[in-house]
């Protein structure tokens, strides 16, 4: 196998300049012609091609120790678990089995799962680090998310009419999509999916939205619905009867500590995402502005669709790099734990071509993101 990046959406061609006038809109706000998109693309292709012939034994290397620590994390909390009706250090155990589950759980997805699944280690030819074969500890199967994450979002990111991650189907997220009425309920739908967003996430392929307005069958989606709920009965039932009940008299101790768990990776989860996509600042595009989208311009619409998010190598870590969701965006193939080294590259050729690099801390993120669910919440 070998890893792929989302390439423009139709190449320019020689019968494409009349798309300079319309298509370029947003490129024009910042004085970028076609030819000045191409040299900002080409410059973005030497970073990743030089990043590509530089991988090797290290990336793999750390990649299987962020393997071996979460796994460890998972072995001690579960063990833990067992411990928490030992007289006065009880609660300690139960406190650590809770977060340290919560932690292991947000490494298999945001570092872990969700880097390996977009192919940064196809490369290796590891079975064990493929894209088509990994799965994580989530509710959405791997091959569904794989089609509404790697192909849907990252070729039309934040391209309004494609691009389904933009409000997920429930949310007013975009000055582009018409206010309703139910989008008063903007921040309490929000903070539904944040609570449970791993269930959120599985039913994004579902469609429901569009069920719901009769554009499709339920008969048509519930194969992948019906894929979807049994993943959930599978890591469910694990987490919810199956564990609790190997720890016997401690299943409500067991219980509630897996229930912690699985919230703080939802709302980890949440909050990382939301903050690399949504923070003010991070543009919409219509899908008459991809046509004819050259190279150039599709490294342009990604960077201007992201943001990064100022913090620790530990806060990295945790995000799944993520917090470089610029790079990511530009970058989807490559190990994710580059991103930290090129993003001072990224951001100097985006202030030379007077491009915006939307980085900030991750309380002045979060704070934007919100305040825009709650101002896309009116009319």
């Amino acid at each position: 196998m070998t890893a792929t990046v989302p390439r423009p959406i139709v190449q320019a061609t020689a019968a494409a300049p009349a798309h300079d006038a319309v298509v370029r809109t947003t490129a024009a706000r910042y004085g970028l012609r076609d030819e000045t998109l191409e040299a900002f693309g080409a410059e973005l292709d030497a970073i990743r091609d030089r990043i590509i012939a530089d991988r090797g034994q290290a990336d793999v290397d750390y990649m299987r120790r962020v393997i071996k620590v979460q796994r460890g994390l998972a072995a001690s909390a579960r063990a833990s678990l067992f411990l928490t009706a030992v007289p006065v250090v009880g609660p300690a155990f139960w406190l650590y089995g809770a977060g340290a589950l919560g932690v292991a759980k947000i490494l298999d997805n945001m570092e872990i799962g969700h880097n390996v699944m977009h192919g940064q280690y196809d490369w290796t030819r590891d079975p064990a680090l493929a894209s088509t074969e990994f799965d994580w500890d989530t509710v959405c199967p791997g091959d569904q998310w794989r089609h509404s994450h790697n192909y849907l979002h990252h070729t039309f990111t934040n391209v309004v009419g494609k691009d389904r991650d933009i409000g997920y189907g429930i949310l007013r997220m975009s000055e582009g999509k018409p206010w309703k009425v139910w989008d008063l309920a903007n921040p309490v739908k929000a903070t539904a999916l944040m609570l449970a967003f791993d269930h959120g996430v599985m039913l994004h392929d579902v469609e429901t939205e569009r069920i719901i307005r009769r554009e499709k069958t339920f008969a048509e989606q519930w194969p992948i619905l019906r894929d979807g709920l049994k993943k959930s009965a599978k890591l469910d039932g694990k987490d919810y009867v199956l564990w609790p009940l190997l720890t016997g008299p401690l299943f409500l101790s067991t219980l509630a500590a897996n229930a912690t768990a699985n919230l703080m990776r939802n709302l980890w989860a949440f909050s990382i995402i939301f903050c690399g996509h949504f923070p003010e600042g991070t543009h919409e595009f219509t899908i008459e502005e991809t046509e004819g989208e050259s190279k150039g311009h599709w490294y342009f619409r990604q960077l201007l669709g992201s943001a990064n998010i100022q913090g620790s190598k530990l806060f990295h870590l945790m995000s799944g790099n993520l917090s470089h969701q610029i790079e990511h965006h530009l970058f989807p193939d490559l190990p994710a734990s580059r991103y930290q080294e090129i993003a001072p590259e990224v951001q100097e050729i985006c202030e030379r071509y007077g491009l915006p690099y939307n980085s900030r801390g991750f309380s002045a993120q979060l704070g934007s993101t919100w305040r825009k669910i709650w101002r896309l919440a009116l009319p």
